[in-house]
């Protein structure tokens, strides 16, 4: 069991953002619920390609443009040189806190033994339908799989060895012992500090509730499925480099399922065995049953009769894309970015 001593003295906190730009969302969101937040010393860095407009920040806003093309694991290390503070809290450009989210953090920080904390990233109430669907998906159990639907909504305070940059903050004097991200993979470099954190420095990471942000979603279809594919693509390839984090059943069933789909039909044609078809048909039911069960619970939970029925394809091609970009990963000598 863990002990979580709580700190006397006021740390610094280095919130970090990596974007392509200053777009609306950290103007209009993050920024405003910054300032609400309940613990005060904290520093805010920006890391962007290129300025195009100069904005009149905050004072405790630092912008940094690299005038170049950066991967965000890079702007993150060099967020993570010039901070101040000895906590480094990463966080995305979509993402906005709950005004409770660093106090809870640095709280759970006292304990020597953890070097990083981290908590779920709910859908915001402000995004549009077509976004809660894929707040749905990602925190539904038949579609977070092996990421956890904790990582979506609250759960219960757990260790974790893999978490996203969404929303996760490190001890700095930790996160240079590993050498920070320094990694060509995006996504994927959460994984990779994460993995470094656990398993080469032998500290904790722990999962908190109270650890609280909004994380704002990619629309259904094109732009969510664009975002699986990265994911099962990197999920695939860390399986042969990072088993430790990423060769677990959950990763792995999509994948599996496809190849069932696609391969039974052929099993049948060859052995000419009745109890393969029957078998093959109970699966395609069960499945679609888990998935029309999960859209009628949702539709019981939120009232959204569109919401649900839009559910029920968006889980089926978020499976579909993840578990085929996951076999190319799974595949790839070496993923290049």
């Amino acid at each position: 069991m863990i002990r979580i001593i709580e700190l006397k003295i006021m740390l610094e906190v280095s919130i970090i953002i990596p974007s392509r730009k200053i777009n609306a969302f950290i103007i209009k969101k993050i920024i405003p619920a910054l300032k609400k937040l309940t613990y005060k010393k904290f520093e805010l860095i920006i890391v962007i390609d290129k300025s195009k407009k100069k904005y009149l920040f905050p004072s405790f806003v630092k912008e940094v443009s690299l005038n170049k093309l950066v991967n965000p694991a890079d702007k993150r290390d060099l967020g993570a040189k010039i901070a101040k503070g000895n906590i480094l809290a990463f966080i995305d450009d979509d993402v906005y806190p709950h005004k409770d989210w660093l106090t809870n953090a640095v709280k759970l920080l006292g304990n020597k033994e953890i070097a990083a904390v981290c908590g779920p990233g709910v859908t915001p109430n402000s995004d549009n339908f077509k976004e809660k669907v894929s707040g749905w998906v990602w925190s539904s159990w038949i579609g977070a799989g092996g990421a956890g639907v904790y990582r979506c909504q609250p759960g219960k305070k757990r260790l974790v060895d893999d978490y996203p940059t969404f929303n996760l903050i490190v001890h700095k004097k930790d996160f240079e012992k590993i050498g920070g991200f320094k990694t060509r993979f995006w996504p994927g470099e959460d994984t990779k500090l994460c993995h470094d954190l656990v398993y080469k420095l032998g500290k904790k990471i722990i999962y908190d509730p109270t650890v609280l942000v909004y994380h704002h979603r990619r629309k259904i279809f094109i732009p969510h499925l664009r975002q699986i594919s990265r994911f099962g693509l990197h999920r695939g390839y860390f399986v042969k480099i990072l088993p430790k984090t990423s060769l677990k059943i959950g990763y792995l069933v999509p994948s599996f399922f496809l190849l069932f789909i696609v391969f039974t039909p052929f099993l049948y044609l060859l052995l000419k065995l009745q109890i393969v078809i029957f078998f093959y048909i109970y699966i395609i039911v069960l499945y679609f049953l888990l998935i029309f069960t999960t859209s009628f619970y949702f539709f019981i939970q939120k009232r959204g009769i569109k919401l649900s029925l839009l559910f029920i394809p968006a889980i089926i091609l978020t499976h579909l894309v993840y578990a085929a970009y996951f076999i190319k990963g799974l595949m790839s000598r070496n993923l290049k970015n």
